[in-house]
């Protein structure tokens, strides 16, 4: 599907599950609106992520019924795919992990998958983790956003069964180096079998969730 601009894969979601999904940044207003409007046309929905808040007007003001998260920084065009039944837990650290996480929950839900949230309970207050165990252990994934030294997923992934997807994030001070030290630690983790994306990946941590949970009946 060709534009001046733009070549797009329509046939996308019949190949791997998932539709082609429009990333914002670095394109003008109208390519975005132009991929949108191509990708609905072709899947009847369409979705962009890193779409920010100072730029969110130009594009929604050329789509009808287009719907902005201002937090995951998430457009959508058309309804979210029907409901897979699918549970994925996604939990935050702390609050300033919140547009990762965000961006992984918008994807999720666009995906069709029901999206549990759990804010805020990092390894400076563990008890916050420990209150909330019983949803975690009744999920189908888990995705876990933390920055600082990212120890929350390792945590996490020894006290649940379900896959774990870690989601260094780019918070914490000078020596955090922008999210290498939480992605370092993550792929150093003693936690068997944990998955690591790259730092502030929300959206690929719930592509890669929706992948896993396409294998399963």
């Amino acid at each position: 599907m060709p534009h001046q601009h733009s070549t797009l894969d329509p046939e996308r979601l019949a190949r791997q599950g998932f539709p082609e999904v429009v990333y914002c940044e670095g394109k003008d207003d109208a390519a975005i609106a132009d991929n949108l409007r191509a990708l609905t046309a072709a899947n009847e929905r369409a979705f962009g992520t890193r779409l920010t808040i100072d730029r969110a007007s130009g594009v929604l003001s050329r789509l009808d019924g287009a719907v902005h998260d201002p937090v995951a920084r998430t457009i959508r065009l058309g309804a979210p795919f029907p409901a897979t039944g699918k549970r994925v837990a996604v939990v935050t650290a702390g609050t300033s992990d919140a547009p990762v996480s965000a961006e992984a929950a918008s994807t999720l839900a666009f995906l069709g998958h029901d999206v549990q949230r759990v804010h805020d309970v990092g390894v400076a207050g563990i008890h916050r983790l420990h209150a909330r165990l019983d949803e975690l252990r009744n999920v189908d994934v888990v995705i876990v956003v933390a920055g600082m030294e990212g120890a929350l997923p390792s945590v996490v992934g020894g006290l649940v069964g379900a896959p774990v997807i870690a989601v260094p994030t780019s918070v914490g001070y000078g020596a955090a180096f922008g999210g290498l030290a939480a992605l370092l630690g993550m792929l150093n983790s003693c936690a068997a079998g944990l998955v690591v994306v790259n730092i502030d990946n929300g959206f690929g941590a719930a592509l890669a969730a929706h992948r896993i949970l396409s294998t399963r009946g």
